[in-house]
């Protein structure tokens, strides 16, 4: 009997960590092994390994993606794996640890940096919220970096600011930046580096092959200061990233608009939560009447204070931030004044989001061209970014706002607002139904953001419907699957029921992203049976008029007084989603043999379709 330790460790440090440590557990056990584990992630280390018991350990497991100090393991048999080899294989890594071999499975040979060393590689990954896709895309890279046998750092981006960041020292050891995002990513840093930009989910799909590719297709980012006077090689860098990511399928429109909604998300996010609060502590001061908190005659009380400041100041502010973020996107800080400034003015001329979308196209756009055909002598350049393309750029965008943008736009938004509040129960339900499946159909994606974006926008004008159902249609895949793994437990392999717990937290929390892994294995099955349940639970939601003035939060939101209107009809929406996707889940997937493979009629096996 071996007596083993390990360290398991993930980004977030939350479901490939503890998935590979049970991995581990249930392993050794099964082997007649003892086994301790650590656990290593963002909410910090947990069954902290004791230098007596390493002392008496025979070997180590490291079953990370991320760096882990090795130095308290100095003269031990240390096997390194990924956790997702762990989750796959945990068997065969406990084997290697009770014989004793650290010798990793056969790969290629890895490439070396000019020092002679494994060749370093570093990167950043971005998605609109920095949550899922970020830190999934983050998993693929160092996972795939590693298995290639490079060292590797990788720096995740998103609304909730920078984690893992790459020091300068990190990026001069660099001989190769993966950029897999789906927003816009400061380049400045990696000047004079081979750059290869990609999104996030060819990432997530298979790093290995990610980093093999950037190998062969990263170019020479940025040159020399003053560059852009001197013919702007910069712009050949930039048009070889935009190049790269086109080729990986993602629109630089996209980008550009994403780029505004991860910045503008905080603000709605707070702007609606503090909304919601004012009316529960309305309602608990003035009962029924609580829900009129925004009247004048409740003003300098705590609920009408706290919904100004999230009406008048945190909704006042996410117009302008996105449309300065949609320009920042396509035109660097030069185009973040023009563009909040026509944002602003869309807030003024009554356009809303729509016109926040336009102005901060328009912006980065201009500037962009202005960036491009203003030549100033070398000692003059510093003028540009300064005072030229803010003060041009501006006086562009605010006339053709207030001049001729801002009330045709206006008039469309109003129109819009009209047709929306007026929608019968039958008609609600459709678009309540439309955008569910939208919700399901990319579970993150470019139609998911969609949906979510064009609810959010609404909240300016006080419609709360569509963001309603969008909320109740994208907690319900994560909450499908989680329920589909208990009822129907024998169409799932072992690491996807594991994983449905994972899923069903993500869920609760409105989280879709938690029903990816499950989809990608099976998306002929999967993506419809989710759409389906998504589709019925925003009709059902739209048709019952369910109102929601908090634009995130999940379950969580639901305690709040007020925050949901028709609270009894919103619970049966996300129930009757979650349900009608899971007797889909049931009827479309096959039941699996004990070897995981499809049962088929009159054959002892079957390929497995998600092969």
């Amino acid at each position: 009997m071996a007596n083993i330790v390990a360290v398991t460790a993930c980004p977030t440090g939350i479901a490939h960590t503890f998935m590979a440590a049970e991995a581990l557990r249930r392993a050794a056990q099964a082997a007649g092994h003892t086994v301790r584990v650590e656990t290593q992630g963002s909410v910090g280390t947990q069954d902290a390994l004791s230098p007596a018991e390493i002392a008496a350990a025979d070997a180590v497991i490291l079953a990370a993606d991320v760096n882990v100090d090795e130095g308290r393991f100095a003269g031990k048999i240390i096997i390194r794996a990924s956790t997702r080899e762990v989750i796959a294989d945990a068997a065969a890594l406990i084997t290697r640890a009770a014989t004793g071999s650290s010798a990793p499975a056969p790969t290629p040979a890895p490439a070396t940096a000019s020092t002679g060393g494994p060749l370093h590689v570093v990167g950043i990954t971005a998605c609109p919220t920095g949550i899922a896709h970020t830190f999934m895309a983050a998993e693929g890279l160092e996972g795939g970096a590693k298995k290639l046998g490079y060292t590797v750092k990788i720096e995740t981006q998103g609304s909730v600011g920078a984690g893992n960041a790459l020091t300068p020292d990190d990026i001069a050891r660099a001989d190769l930046v993966v950029i897999a995002a789906d927003t816009n990513v400061d380049l400045s840093r990696f000047t004079g580096k081979r750059v290869y930009v990609t999104g996030t989910k060819p990432a997530i799909r298979d790093g290995a092959a990610v980093v093999t590719t950037a190998l062969a297709q990263a170019t020479v980012h940025g040159g020399p200061a003053g560059g852009a006077a001197a013919g702007n090689p910069d712009f050949v860098a930039q048009a070889a990233a935009a190049k790269a990511s086109k080729n990986a399928g993602v629109p630089a429109f996209y980008k550009h608009l994403m780029t505004g909604v991860s910045h503008m998300l905080p603000f709605v996010v707070a702007g609606g939560l503090l909304i919601a609060l004012a009316f529960a502590i309305g309602s608990f001061q003035f009962g029924d009447q609580g829900i009129f908190i925004y009247e004048d005659k409740y003003a300098g009380t705590l609920g009408n204070t706290l919904f100004k400041i999230g009406a008048n100041g945190a909704f006042g502010l996410f117009v302008p931030v996105l449309a300065g973020y949609i320009a920042f996107s396509i035109a660097d800080r030069p185009g973040l004044a023009p563009g909040m400034i026509g944002g602003f003015l869309a807030g003024l001329t009554g356009s809303g989001f729509l016109g926040g979308i336009i102005a901060g196209f328009l912006a980065g756009y201009i500037v962009l061209w202005l960036t491009r055909s203003i030549r100033l002598p070398r000692t003059l350049e510093g003028l540009k970014p300064t005072l030229l393309l803010p003060l041009l750029g501006t006086l562009a965008v605010g006339l053709l706002m207030m001049f001729v943008i801002g009330q045709p736009v206006a008039a469309a938004l109003t129109g819009l607002t009209t047709w929306l509040q007026g929608l019968g129960n039958t008609s609600a339900g459709l678009l309540g139904a439309l955008l569910g499946a939208m919700m399901a159909f990319d579970m993150g994606g470019p139609i998911n953001k969609a949906a979510y974006t064009f609810s959010t926008g609404l909240l300016g004008a006080k419609v709360y419907g569509p963001i309603a159902a969008v909320m109740a249609a994208g907690m319900t895949p994560p909450l499908a699957l989680f329920l589909a793994t208990l009822v129907f437990k024998n169409r799932f392999t072992k690491d996807e029921v594991e994983a449905g717990k994972a899923a069903g937290v993500l869920g609760v929390s409105f989280i879709t992203e938690g029903a990816i892994p499950f989809a990608a294995r099976d998306p002929l099955r999967v993506i419809p049976a989710l759409m389906a349940g998504s589709a019925a639970a925003g009709a059902i939601s739209m048709a019952a008029g369910c109102l929601l003035r908090a634009p995130h939060g999940g379950i969580f939101v639901l305690f709040i007084p007020n925050a949901v209107t028709n609270l009894p009809m919103y619970v049966v929406a996300i129930l009757a989603g979650t349900v009608v996707s899971t007797v889909m889940l049931g009827i479309l997937k096959k039941p699996l043999g004990a070897d995981g493979l499809p049962l088929v009629k009159g054959a002892p096996q079957a390929v497995n379709a998600a092969d």
